[in-house]
Formats: structure tokens, C-alpha cells, sequence
């Protein structure tokens, strides 16, 4: 399923300019699940492409406005569909936790896939989500040997910095068909 460059095969590979090499002794065992719509509640998935890529036009929307020159990525994106999106190889460091801790260890971006869910802390996901967020996690596990209780959300890393996923990710659900 990873190539040797570190590309998932059943995704649309879009190379993100935002990313950076790992420290020499990083071992990935952290998955971390992030949600993201742009504007928050808004579905359009070529607005976190663009975001990604460096390429956002914000047009008249203050928000959008006001990230267009971020620096950020993730791995992974899952669309609403359940489309699974790559933007950082997974042997590379995408820049998408921020200032972060998991278990005493600072820069969880080091040691960490982070994959992007279309959705916000407002709305459930949809069951296509979860469906390829398991196949995503089963084949990360099995590939880069990521033990299954080391997958957390954005908040438990960045607790009073972020939210998401959010009150609405079905944690419960997300174990059962792992």
C-alpha cells in the first residue's frame, strides 16, 4: 500500500511544499486526526487543496483572508465522499500539529502522520469518512507498525489550543472497524 517514497497507492497524491525532513532517530508511532472546512461549516475541498498547496485565493472572505499565508499540511485528507487525498510522504514531517505534546514528547509533528478529515467540530462526519479512515489506519499500522492505541485527535495533543475532531467524531465507532 506505501511505496518506497512514502505514497499511499489508492490516493490522489498532491505534493505539498509544506513539509521538511524528519530528525534522523524519528520513529513514526503516532497518528494524529485532525478536522478541517474552510470556511468553518463550509465543504469545499479545493480550499484545503489550495491551502495546502500555497495557492488559497481568498476572494472577499475575511477568514480565508486571514490564513492564505499559513505554512501548513497534513498527510492525509479524507473528503466528505471519503475520497482519500496525500500531500506529504508519510517518511517526511507534514507541518500539522503545531505546538504539541503526546506522552512527555514535545513536536508531535516528528513522530506523527496527521490526517485531515473534511468537517468541523459542529457536524457529524460521514460513515464514508470512517470507512476510509480505517483502511487508512489498518494499512499505516501494518506499514509503518503504529500501534492502534497511539492514534489521538489534535485536542489531545494541543488540549486549550484546539478542538478538533471535535465533539462529533465517533471515537466509539472508529474502534469498532478498526
Amino acid at each position: 500500500m506505501i511505496s518506497q517514497d512514502g505514497i499511499v497507492d489508492i490516493a490522489e497524491y498532491c505534493p505539498s511544499p509544506n513539509f521538511d525532513e524528519r530528525p534522523s532517530n524519528a520513529v513514526i508511532d503516532l497518528i494524529v486526526i485532525h478536522a478541517i472546512s474552510l470556511p468553518s461549516g463550509c465543504y469545499n475541498t479545493r480550499l484545503i487543496k489550495d491551502l495546502f498547496l500555497n495557492c488559497l485565493d481568498p476572494g472577499e472572505d475575511q477568514y480565508l483572508g486571514s490564513i492564505k499565508d499559513l505554512k501548513v499540511s497534513s498527510h492525509f485528507l479524507i473528503t466528505r465522499k471519503g475520497l482519500l487525498i496525500q500531500f506529504v510522504p508519510t517518511d517526511k514531517r507534514a507541518w500539522h500539529a503545531g505546538i504539541s505534546t503526546y506522552k512527555g514528547r514535545d513536536n508531535c509533528n516528528d513522530f506523527s502522520i496527521g490526517i485531515e478529515l473534511e468537517g468541523c467540530d459542529e457536524e457529524e462526519f460521514e460513515q464514508q469518512q470512517y470507512h476510509s479512515l480505517s483502511r487508512l489506519i489498518n494499512f499505516l499500522c501494518i506499514d509503518l507498525q503504529i500501534n492502534k492505541q497511539n492514534i489521538v485527535g489534535h485536542s489531545d495533543i494541543a488540549p486549550g489550543r484546539k478542538t478538533d475532531p471535535g465533539p462529533f467524531f465517533d471515537w466509539t465507532l472508529l474502534q469498532s472497524i478498526l
